[in-house]
């Protein structure tokens, strides 16, 4: 590109967009230290005591709650940039996506849980994705989850997703679905054939990025009864409600470019995704997401 245009090599990329890089021997580390601290401030509460889980267990915000309206400029806007700190902290994805619905008319109690979640920035500032050097040639690997009937105002559910390569999350997603699911079966189904549009779509760009064919990747679910609605090529009484657009699953399953297998609860680590958890769960996923303390560097 130098002999093309005329350019400057400034060396390895250290920060960008409010993004901090840092690029060692060790991985690449990304943050958002300083884009956090902002926020703080601007919310006034640079000063918070911390706090250790971005939401409450078993909070259940609605639209109208009766309580006084809250200034619904600030609170987009806080709203907003907490959805860029999302670009490196997957940890907060469902505590923001919750406030998130609030937008249109915000009151009290809805700035309340978004406090929640600045306090816990406050106390997690340093806290970033954390991108290990890999040995070998890395798999891509999905896992795929969901709430039901979470959003007490219209019952619709939370889809989560995340995907690994290697050990390295590169995408997560925390969504509430556009449909109403009759059964925790048919919610994790929905979220599943989400998933899998999403995989798809990346294994076919790892290949063209490698200049190789899209390799299968493996997606985690941890609903046996969703898995077999995707392995099963019948239309049984049970699923003629679903939308046929939600069996494209079933379509990748036989062209070979996803192979759905069943993990345990305690080890789906969407769950982070879809639902409020208490310290010590939301602490354990945290850090099997790659979301650790990174020092500044020197």
């Amino acid at each position: 590109m130098k002999k093309l245009f005329r350019m400057s090599d400034l060396g390895l990329l250290s920060y960008y967009l409010g993004i901090e890089v840092s690029q060692t021997e060790e991985g690449i580390t990304l943050c958002q230290r300083s884009y956090a601290a902002k926020i703080l401030e601007m919310a006034g509460l640079s000063s918070c005591n911390s706090c250790s889980t971005p939401m409450e267990c078993r909070l259940k915000l609605v639209k109208d709650d009766g309580e006084t309206a809250f200034d619904t400029t600030l609170y987009r806007s806080i709203i907003g940039s907490l959805r860029y700190l999302l670009n490196s902290r997957p940890d907060i994805a469902h505590a923001v996506g919750i406030v998130s619905r609030f937008m249109e008319k915000p009151s009290t109690s809805h700035w309340a849980a978004v406090k929640q979640i600045l306090r816990y920035i406050q106390g997690t500032l340093s806290y970033g994705c954390h991108y290990r050097t890999g040995h070998g040639k890395p798999v891509l690997t999905g896992y795929s989850d969901s709430d039901h009937a979470g959003d007490t105002g219209d019952r619709k559910s939370t889809s989560g997703q995340a995907f690994f390569l290697g050990d390295n999350i590169v995408t997560w997603t925390s969504q509430k679905q556009k449909i109403v699911a009759i059964s925790s079966c048919e919610a994790e189904y929905v979220a599943a054939a989400a998933a899998t549009c999403q995989g798809v779509w990346l294994s076919r760009l790892l290949g063209e990025m490698q200049g190789q064919r899209a390799e299968k990747f493996r997606l985690l679910v941890d609903n046996m009864s969703a898995i077999a609605l995707a392995k099963n090529p019948v239309h049984h009484d049970r699923s003629k409600h679903i939308d046929v657009k939600f069996h494209f699953i079933r379509e990748a399953m036989e062209a070979g470019e996803v192979e759905i297998i069943h993990v345990g609860t305690q080890e789906q680590l969407a769950d982070l995704l879809t639902k409020a958890l208490g310290r010590v769960r939301f602490i354990e996923l945290r850090q099997k997401l790659g979301v650790v303390k990174i020092s500044k560097p020197s």
